[in-house]
């Protein structure tokens, strides 16, 4: 596939129905006694308004974007947080979701507050936003903190309210301490360990920076990406942490299994350092991590199919070959995110 062109949609498509995105898949199969999870509709809610934004009258993004939306609010409780597992028979499974999905229907969120192409989605956006910005001292863990992060930043960006204002600083200050307490010599990083998508924790701090107009936010962001740009980026070629094992403050890092998650936070993450510096490498670096996803690893795998579908992950001996929800709606975000920067750099030479 020409990484130059926009992904398609058939393969999320497929996996999706009138409720929400099925989470995985057998090969290519959708697996339905899978269900659905408030994580995948979230960011498939990111996604399909990404696609509306370069392509606007695709209607199977649209009403797979509406789809979500409903999907969103029926797991919205009345306390902020969300559900976060559905049956494929819509029978929600839990009493309340995990940090990561309330975290991730917030961002969600922000994002539609902002870019939603309706009027009435982005005031439900914003309604649900500010029902969830109740939960927000429930989130204990950085990535959920960090997702919830880049939600009131894109809120913000679009209502200018000083409580969205005043719910990121309380947020970048608590990812701003753990990166102080963890912190030791050359390892600049929130925690002892590496684990899952790790990009997005200093995306947060460098957006949530930004938006306040807080140089401390941004400067520190802008450390622990360099750090873990050292880590990940060898010999030209985006090496993520794998999850077999991660990697441990001086212990060995796990190279494989690596999964399509860590490579759309690191085209992200770079593209928020580009804006706060304008410096063209971290355009550079968020083509390597895109060129992950078509060959340029450490395998020499291409994880995309040409119906806009991506591998599970890589692994030591190949590629996984099931093609379900997470690893697809990484491919997606990835690939529209570096092509709507590609488009600004060109408008901007014309």
């Amino acid at each position: 596939m020409n990484v130059g062109k926009l992904p398609r949609l058939d393969h999320l498509l497929a996996m999706s129905d009138n409720t929400g995105v099925i989470q995985h898949a057998t090969e290519t199969v959708p697996d339905r006694s899978t269900g659905y999870c408030t994580d995948d509709v979230a960011r498939a809610f990111i996604v399909t308004l990404m696609r509306l934004a370069a392509v606007p009258r695709d209607d199977a993004a649209r009403r797979l974007a509406g789809v979500c939306l409903a999907y969103l609010k029926d797991a919205q409780l009345d306390d902020g947080r969300f559900h976060n597992f559905m049956s494929y028979g819509r029978v929600w499974l839990d009493e309340v979701g995990t940090h990561d999905s309330v975290g991730r229907a917030l961002w969600s969120l922000g994002y539609g507050a902002r870019y939603a192409p309706d009027e009435g989605w982005r005031r439900l956006c914003r309604a649900m936003m500010e029902r969830g910005m109740r939960a927000l001292d429930w989130l204990h863990y950085p990535r959920s903190q960090a997702y919830a992060l880049l939600g009131l930043a894109h809120a913000h960006a679009t209502l200018k309210e000083p409580q969205y204002a005043a719910c990121m600083r309380h947020l970048a200050g608590e990812l701003l301490a753990r990166l102080e307490t963890g912190e030791d010599g050359p390892w600049i990083w929130f925690e002892e360990r590496m684990t899952y998508d790790n990009a997005r924790l200093p995306e947060a701090l460098i957006r949530a920076g930004q938006e306040l107009g807080e140089r401390r936010y941004v400067d520190a962001g802008l450390a622990a990406l360099a750090f873990y740009e050292r880590v990940t980026v060898l010999d030209g070629i985006f090496v993520p942490i794998g999850n077999d094992g991660w990697y441990v403050k001086d212990g060995p890092r796990a190279q494989y299994a690596q999964q399509p998650l860590e490579a759309a936070s690191m085209v992200d993450a770079q593209l928020a350092a580009l804006d706060a510096t304008g410096d063209p490498s971290h355009l550079a670096t968020a083509e390597v991590a895109l060129a992950w996803y078509y060959g340029k690893n450490t395998r020499g795998a291409t994880m995309a199919s040409p119906n806009g579908g991506c591998h599970d992950g890589l692994e030591a001996d190949g590629v996984n070959r099931n093609v379900g929800a997470e690893s697809t709606l990484a491919l997606l975000a990835a690939a529209y995110a570096v092509a709507e920067r590609r488009g600004r750099s060109l408008q901007a030479v014309r």
